[in-house]
Protein backbone atom coordinates (compact mmCIF):
# COMPACT_ATOMS: atom_id res chain seq x y z
CA UNK A 1 0.00 0.00 0.00
CA UNK A 2 1.21 3.18 -0.91
CA UNK A 3 2.18 6.15 1.95
CA UNK A 4 -0.07 9.24 1.71
CA UNK A 5 -1.33 11.85 4.53
CA UNK A 6 -3.87 11.28 6.79
CA UNK A 7 -6.66 12.95 6.48
CA UNK A 8 -5.30 15.53 3.57
CA UNK A 9 -6.64 16.14 0.64
CA UNK A 10 -9.15 12.78 1.07
CA UNK A 11 -12.71 13.15 -0.46
CA UNK A 12 -15.76 10.59 -0.46
CA UNK A 13 -18.27 10.83 -2.95
CA UNK A 14 -21.45 8.55 -3.52
CA UNK A 15 -22.40 6.99 -6.58
CA UNK A 16 -25.62 5.62 -7.64
CA UNK A 17 -25.61 2.67 -9.24
CA UNK A 18 -29.19 1.70 -9.47
CA UNK A 19 -31.84 -0.19 -6.94
CA UNK A 20 -33.81 -3.43 -6.29
CA UNK A 21 -37.08 -4.30 -4.78
CA UNK A 22 -36.82 -6.03 -1.65
CA UNK A 23 -39.92 -8.68 -1.45
CA UNK A 24 -42.00 -8.34 1.69
CA UNK A 25 -41.00 -11.04 3.29
CA UNK A 26 -37.48 -9.71 4.30
CA UNK A 27 -38.53 -5.60 5.16
CA UNK A 28 -40.12 -6.94 8.24
CA UNK A 29 -43.04 -4.59 7.53
CA UNK A 30 -45.40 -6.55 5.04
CA UNK A 31 -44.19 -3.99 2.18
CA UNK A 32 -42.11 -4.38 -0.44
CA UNK A 33 -39.63 -1.64 -0.42
CA UNK A 34 -37.37 -0.58 -3.15
CA UNK A 35 -33.91 0.13 -1.90
CA UNK A 36 -31.02 1.67 -3.52
CA UNK A 37 -27.15 0.85 -4.44
CA UNK A 38 -25.12 2.98 -3.54
CA UNK A 39 -21.21 2.84 -4.20
CA UNK A 40 -18.38 5.36 -3.09
CA UNK A 41 -15.43 6.87 -4.45
CA UNK A 42 -12.56 7.68 -2.09
CA UNK A 43 -10.07 10.09 -3.36
CA UNK A 44 -6.71 10.02 -1.62
CA UNK A 45 -3.17 10.80 -2.24
CA UNK A 46 -2.62 7.49 -2.37
CA UNK A 47 -4.48 6.97 -5.08
CA UNK A 48 -8.59 6.03 -5.62
CA UNK A 49 -10.36 3.96 -4.01
CA UNK A 50 -13.99 2.20 -4.47
CA UNK A 51 -16.34 0.77 -2.11
CA UNK A 52 -18.25 -1.58 -3.57
CA UNK A 53 -18.99 -1.89 -7.33
CA UNK A 54 -22.85 -1.88 -7.87
CA UNK A 55 -25.66 -5.01 -9.23
CA UNK A 56 -24.14 -8.34 -10.96
CA UNK A 57 -25.94 -9.86 -13.56
CA UNK A 58 -27.88 -12.65 -11.70
CA UNK A 59 -29.85 -15.89 -12.30
CA UNK A 60 -33.51 -15.87 -13.14
CA UNK A 61 -34.17 -16.39 -9.97
CA UNK A 62 -32.35 -13.87 -8.67
CA UNK A 63 -33.55 -11.40 -11.30
CA UNK A 64 -37.51 -12.35 -10.54
CA UNK A 65 -37.36 -12.19 -6.73
CA UNK A 66 -35.25 -8.36 -6.44
CA UNK A 67 -36.22 -7.07 -9.84
CA UNK A 68 -32.97 -4.72 -9.88
CA UNK A 69 -32.10 -2.03 -12.33
CA UNK A 70 -28.39 -1.18 -13.05
CA UNK A 71 -26.83 1.55 -13.42
CA UNK A 72 -23.46 1.42 -15.06
CA UNK A 73 -20.57 1.86 -13.09
CA UNK A 74 -18.51 3.43 -16.08
CA UNK A 75 -21.07 5.92 -16.28
CA UNK A 76 -20.70 6.80 -12.37
CA UNK A 77 -17.77 6.52 -12.46
CA UNK A 78 -17.45 9.26 -15.38
CA UNK A 79 -19.65 11.60 -13.64
CA UNK A 80 -17.27 11.85 -10.81
CA UNK A 81 -13.92 12.50 -13.10
CA UNK A 82 -12.65 9.03 -13.00
CA UNK A 83 -12.66 5.76 -15.46
CA UNK A 84 -12.12 2.00 -14.65
CA UNK A 85 -8.65 1.86 -15.30
CA UNK A 86 -8.08 4.97 -12.63
CA UNK A 87 -9.09 3.01 -9.63
CA UNK A 88 -6.60 1.57 -7.81
CA UNK A 89 -8.10 -0.18 -5.02
CA UNK A 90 -11.52 -2.06 -4.25
CA UNK A 91 -13.12 -2.70 -1.28
CA UNK A 92 -16.32 -5.05 -0.99
CA UNK A 93 -18.27 -4.28 2.13
CA UNK A 94 -19.50 -8.09 1.29
CA UNK A 95 -20.15 -10.38 -2.01
CA UNK A 96 -23.55 -10.67 -2.48
CA UNK A 97 -24.74 -9.87 -6.04
CA UNK A 98 -25.48 -6.44 -5.40
CA UNK A 99 -21.76 -4.92 -4.09
CA UNK A 100 -19.71 -7.19 -5.70
CA UNK A 101 -21.16 -6.97 -10.00
CA UNK A 102 -19.00 -4.53 -11.29
CA UNK A 103 -15.77 -6.08 -10.16
CA UNK A 104 -15.28 -7.68 -13.54
CA UNK A 105 -14.41 -4.51 -15.02
CA UNK A 106 -11.83 -3.61 -13.15
CA UNK A 107 -9.43 -6.80 -13.82
CA UNK A 108 -6.19 -6.70 -12.32
CA UNK A 109 -7.09 -4.69 -9.17
CA UNK A 110 -6.65 -5.75 -5.86
CA UNK A 111 -10.23 -6.58 -4.26
CA UNK A 112 -9.90 -6.94 -0.39
CA UNK A 113 -12.25 -8.76 1.15
CA UNK A 114 -12.24 -10.82 4.43
CA UNK A 115 -11.17 -14.01 4.33
CA UNK A 116 -13.83 -16.23 6.40
CA UNK A 117 -16.73 -14.29 3.25
CA UNK A 118 -14.40 -15.29 0.23
CA UNK A 119 -14.32 -18.41 1.70
CA UNK A 120 -18.42 -18.76 1.99
CA UNK A 121 -18.85 -16.97 -1.56
CA UNK A 122 -16.77 -19.92 -3.08
CA UNK A 123 -18.68 -22.44 -1.03
CA UNK A 124 -21.61 -21.89 -3.03
CA UNK A 125 -25.30 -20.30 -2.34
CA UNK A 126 -24.17 -17.43 -1.12
CA UNK A 127 -23.82 -15.06 -4.73
CA UNK A 128 -23.31 -15.56 -8.46
CA UNK A 129 -20.64 -17.26 -8.48
CA UNK A 130 -19.38 -15.56 -11.66
CA UNK A 131 -18.90 -12.55 -10.15
CA UNK A 132 -16.57 -13.36 -7.35
CA UNK A 133 -13.53 -15.77 -9.48
CA UNK A 134 -13.38 -14.15 -12.79
CA UNK A 135 -10.37 -13.95 -15.30
CA UNK A 136 -8.31 -11.19 -14.14
CA UNK A 137 -9.78 -11.64 -10.40
CA UNK A 138 -6.93 -10.64 -7.42
CA UNK A 139 -7.92 -11.00 -3.88
CA UNK A 140 -6.34 -9.48 -1.23
CA UNK A 141 -7.49 -11.76 1.73
CA UNK A 142 -7.87 -9.83 5.31
CA UNK A 143 -8.20 -11.84 8.73
CA UNK A 144 -9.97 -8.81 10.59
CA UNK A 145 -8.70 -4.97 10.78
CA UNK A 146 -6.40 -3.53 8.33
CA UNK A 147 -4.98 0.40 7.52
CA UNK A 148 -4.83 0.58 3.69
CA UNK A 149 -3.85 3.58 3.48
CA UNK A 150 -3.13 6.41 5.55
CA UNK A 151 -5.99 7.16 7.74
CA UNK A 152 -7.79 4.50 5.74
CA UNK A 153 -8.64 1.44 8.05
CA UNK A 154 -11.09 -2.08 7.41
CA UNK A 155 -12.94 -2.75 10.12
CA UNK A 156 -15.21 -6.04 10.44
CA UNK A 157 -18.36 -5.76 11.06
CA UNK A 158 -20.11 -9.01 11.15
CA UNK A 159 -24.17 -9.76 11.22
CA UNK A 160 -25.94 -9.37 7.90
CA UNK A 161 -22.82 -12.10 6.99
CA UNK A 162 -20.13 -13.13 8.48
CA UNK A 163 -17.04 -12.23 6.58
CA UNK A 164 -18.97 -8.35 6.26
CA UNK A 165 -16.76 -4.78 6.64
CA UNK A 166 -16.76 -1.38 6.84
CA UNK A 167 -14.39 1.37 6.06
CA UNK A 168 -13.42 4.27 8.07
CA UNK A 169 -12.06 7.25 6.28
CA UNK A 170 -10.63 10.01 7.86
CA UNK A 171 -10.77 12.88 5.87
CA UNK A 172 -9.55 17.02 6.54
CA UNK A 173 -13.39 17.53 7.74
CA UNK A 174 -13.61 14.56 10.02
CA UNK A 175 -13.94 10.73 9.78
CA UNK A 176 -16.52 8.78 7.82
CA UNK A 177 -18.38 5.50 8.12
CA UNK A 178 -18.70 3.74 4.81
CA UNK A 179 -20.74 1.23 6.67
CA UNK A 180 -21.93 -1.24 3.65
CA UNK A 181 -25.00 -3.06 4.80
CA UNK A 182 -23.26 -3.20 8.52
CA UNK A 183 -26.64 -1.67 8.89
CA UNK A 184 -29.66 -1.58 5.69
CA UNK A 185 -30.54 2.23 6.75
CA UNK A 186 -29.41 5.00 8.93
CA UNK A 187 -32.35 5.19 11.57
CA UNK A 188 -31.14 1.60 12.08
CA UNK A 189 -28.08 2.03 12.73
CA UNK A 190 -29.08 5.20 14.87
CA UNK A 191 -31.38 2.58 17.15
CA UNK A 192 -27.96 0.59 18.01
CA UNK A 193 -26.00 3.68 18.77
CA UNK A 194 -28.57 4.83 21.41
CA UNK A 195 -28.75 1.41 22.64
CA UNK A 196 -24.93 1.81 23.03
CA UNK A 197 -25.20 5.41 24.38
CA UNK A 198 -27.79 4.41 26.69
CA UNK A 199 -25.54 1.74 28.06
CA UNK A 200 -22.42 3.71 28.39
CA UNK A 201 -24.81 6.06 30.86
CA UNK A 202 -26.49 3.70 32.70
CA UNK A 203 -23.83 0.23 32.69
CA UNK A 204 -26.03 -2.92 34.16
CA UNK A 205 -29.45 -1.46 33.22
CA UNK A 206 -31.78 -3.58 30.83
CA UNK A 207 -31.30 -1.79 26.68
CA UNK A 208 -31.64 -3.50 24.09
CA UNK A 209 -28.55 -5.83 22.58
CA UNK A 210 -25.92 -3.84 20.18
CA UNK A 211 -23.03 -5.29 17.87
CA UNK A 212 -19.91 -4.96 19.60
CA UNK A 213 -18.25 -3.63 16.38
CA UNK A 214 -19.71 -0.17 17.37
CA UNK A 215 -17.64 -0.16 20.31
CA UNK A 216 -14.60 -0.34 17.90
CA UNK A 217 -15.77 2.04 15.21
CA UNK A 218 -16.24 4.29 18.19
CA UNK A 219 -13.13 4.94 19.17
CA UNK A 220 -12.22 6.50 15.16
CA UNK A 221 -14.33 9.64 16.31
CA UNK A 222 -16.86 9.47 12.96
CA UNK A 223 -19.09 12.11 12.55
CA UNK A 224 -20.93 10.43 9.58
CA UNK A 225 -22.12 7.25 8.72
CA UNK A 226 -23.22 6.68 4.65
CA UNK A 227 -25.31 3.17 4.15
CA UNK A 228 -25.34 0.91 0.57
CA UNK A 229 -28.84 0.83 0.50
CA UNK A 230 -30.07 4.28 2.32
CA UNK A 231 -29.08 7.84 1.03
CA UNK A 232 -29.99 9.01 4.71
CA UNK A 233 -27.16 9.99 6.70
CA UNK A 234 -25.98 9.26 10.28
CA UNK A 235 -24.59 12.11 12.08
CA UNK A 236 -23.44 13.11 15.57
CA UNK A 237 -20.56 11.36 17.62
CA UNK A 238 -20.14 8.09 18.88
CA UNK A 239 -19.30 8.50 22.51
CA UNK A 240 -16.51 6.82 23.97
CA UNK A 241 -16.23 4.10 27.13
CA UNK A 242 -15.51 7.43 29.55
Amino acid sequence: MREGRVGRDVRVRRLDLGHFVRPAEETGTGQPRVEPVLAYLVRHEAGLLLFDTGIGGGDPATEAHYRPRRKDLRGALAAAGAAPDDVDLVVNCHLHFDHCGGNRLLPGRPVVVQRRELAAARAGGHTIDGLVDFPGARHEELDGEAELWPGVHVVPTPGHTDGHQSLVVRTDRGVTVLAGQARDTASDFASDEMARRAALDEPGGSWPPYPGWLDRLAAFGPGRVLFAHDRSVWEGTLPGPG
